[in-house]
């Protein structure tokens, strides 16, 4: 590691603040150093709890997570909020970065927010996000709230970087918890029914009761953690040891809350520090754990070939390139990228006879 990244990593870890904002400006925009920042990092988390909020667009999570924050703090505790917003066609920036409705703690050193753009990666979350909640554990924070896009199904993501997930359900008709149905549903470690003042909200709840088998005789739709493993599809854990049909025990809770008011808000942490306190007793947070770091691993590796096979796209003339060669040239994509890949696979078998 450079004097750079050591000196901005010492600073960090003295509970400097202007450290804390210039380490996640070098994880978001992948500057050089940044592995090196992160892998200094790495060693000193382990000790913020870890809360996801998803659900839907209009839902109330930005509301919601502004009021948890201003809670926290009143216990004491400090925060930091990684605000993943969709990402601008054009720059790549984070559309909502002004992050207007977390007004509560505006001025409050002990609340740090940052906005974070998806770049467009599946699940909502970058991958620079596992890496800021790394940076703001190892900083010294009780609590990292992440707080998704809300892009539907493919906020399973958030799973991988969060201890407990709520999943923010609106009031209205049945045709939005049925849509939930299609995957968000198994991700929820507890359920929120935001605006619950509005008409509606004690349907919602109804369903949602009905969906996770609670105060009904019928078995329930969610085998939690169980069959699909850790937000995936997935039936073998990181040991390659079958998962099917064993679940962890929780059933998701659902709490009502109006965000705009406060409402529900000390429910809702109750339930947090409930699953917090259930993952430690049945010994899941350690599973969570493994499963997150073989994601991670997966992520890092995806984009480090990635990298390497853009590099050589490059050096051969760009994709365009490649494009006339199966437009114009007649060849087949298949074997052009059996072309490309084949450089990697000759490393790797090498490597492997040393």
């Amino acid at each position: 590691m450079s004097g750079g990244e050591s000196e901005l990593a010492e600073a960090l870890l003295d509970g400097e603040y202007h450290a804390l904002a210039r380490a996640i400006t070098t994880i978001e925009n992948r500057e050089d150093g940044y592995r090196d920042l992160v892998a200094a990092l790495y060693e000193h988390t382990g000790n913020a709890e870890v809360i996801g909020i998803t659900g839907s667009p209009g839902s109330g999570k930005s509301t919601l997570v502004d009021k948890l924050a201003l809670a926290y703090r009143e216990r004491g505790e400090r925060v930091g909020i990684v605000a993943v917003d969709p990402s601008s066609p054009y720059s790549g920036g984070a559309v909502l970065g002004d992050r207007i409705r977390m007004a509560s703690s505006v001025g409050d050193m002990d609340v740090f927010v940052r906005s974070m753009s998806a770049r467009g990666s599946l699940g909502g979350l970058s991958m620079a996000t596992a890496d800021a909640v790394t940076a703001f554990d190892a900083f010294g924070m009780d609590r990292v709230i992440i707080e998704t896009v809300g892009a539907g199904q493919n906020e399973i993501d958030v799973v991988r970087a969060a201890d407990t997930v709520a999943v923010l359900v609106p009031p209205g008709s049945g045709d939005t918890v049925q849509t939930l149905k299609a995957g968000i549903l198994e991700i929820a470690d507890v359920f929120v029914v935001n605006k619950a003042d509005l008409d509606g909200a004690d349907r919602t709840v109804t369903e949602l009761r009905e969906m996770v088998g609670l105060g009904n005789d019928v078995n329930p739709i969610l085998d939690h953690r169980g069959k699909h493993g850790y937000g995936t599809t997935d039936t073998t854990d990181v040991d390659g040891a079958s998962t099917d049909g064993e679940g962890d025990g929780w059933t998701p809770p659902i709490v009502e809350t109006v965000a705009t008011r406060g409402d529900g808000v000390d429910e809702l942490i109750a339930e947090f520090e409930a699953h917090a306190s259930h993952l430690d007793e049945s010994g899941h947070r350690a599973e969570r754990e493994r499963t997150r770091s073989a994601e991670e691993l997966r992520r890092l590796l995806r984009s480090d070939l990635n990298g390497m096979v853009e590099a050589e796209i490059e050096r051969r003339g760009g994709i365009e390139v490649l494009v006339n060669e199966t437009v114009d040239g007649g060849r087949d994509p298949y074997s052009l990228a059996d072309e490309l890949l084949t450089p990697i696979e000759e490393c790797l078998a090498n490597r492997r006879d040393e």
